[in-house]
């Protein structure tokens, strides 16, 4: 089972942007036939506070805040 959120897919070891890793399936495609160098991989989203509250990717800037429904009760 995958975990994932609207911008964020959990890869067991860190989380990745859906928006960046698309981006590199599609430079992989055209690599193979450009031959052009080795694309990177996207790098993984980082925590946006010590708390974990959300995670923010590095490469495009896209982030996502987490609420936990215990702190949305009145």
């Amino acid at each position: 089972m995958v975990h994932q959120t609207t911008h964020f897919f959990n890869l067991g070891y860190g989380w990745l942007c859906k928006h960046c890793s698309s981006e590199t399936a599609e430079r992989k495609q055209q690599h193979r036939h450009n031959h052009a160098s080795k694309p990177q991989p996207p790098p993984l989203a980082r925590w946006v506070d010590q708390s974990h509250s959300g995670l923010i990717c590095p490469r495009c800037g896209i982030q996502e805040n987490f609420y936990s429904p215990l702190n949305t009760l009145t």
